[in-house]
């Protein structure tokens, strides 16, 4: 299994999360990850409660591809600050915070049924 090293070009589902990080596409990677229609690439983020609109600036510059972004606080349902809400609100982009988990289960189906939807997924240990 290859390491991810920055970022993968291609849109893919998630094989499987925790300890720390994902397994997709025959890689894996320890730590947090945006899985966007450029690509799926490592993201620095650890704290939902603290993401602001510079955190998911590449999301919000993808917004004509993306109609709804599924948020993975972690292992707790955490809401966003109002500040991201309003960023995501005026790009029109849905904004759906839940667990790590089941985003990247969500983010799976929707991508099968080949709607235009990204993740923004905080690891879970």
């Amino acid at each position: 299994m290859t390491e991810l090293a920055g970022s993968y070009p291609y849109q893919v589902p998630i094989d499987a999360y925790g300890n720390g990080g994902f397994r997709f596409a025959d890689m894996s990677h320890r730590g947090s990850l945006l899985c966007l229609p450029s690509g799926v690439r490592a993201w620095s983020a650890s704290e939902a409660s603290l993401l602001r609109p510079e955190d998911l600036a590449v999301v919000l510059a993808e917004a004509a591809r993306i109609d709804v972004l599924l948020l993975g606080t972690g292992r707790e349902h955490v809401m966003p600050q109002p500040a991201l809400r309003q960023a995501f609100a005026a790009a029109g982009i849905g904004l759906e915070p839940m667990t790590t988990g089941s985003a990247a289960r969500t983010y799976n189906i929707l991508l099968g049924e080949r709607r235009k939807v990204g993740a923004a997924l905080i690891a879970v240990e």
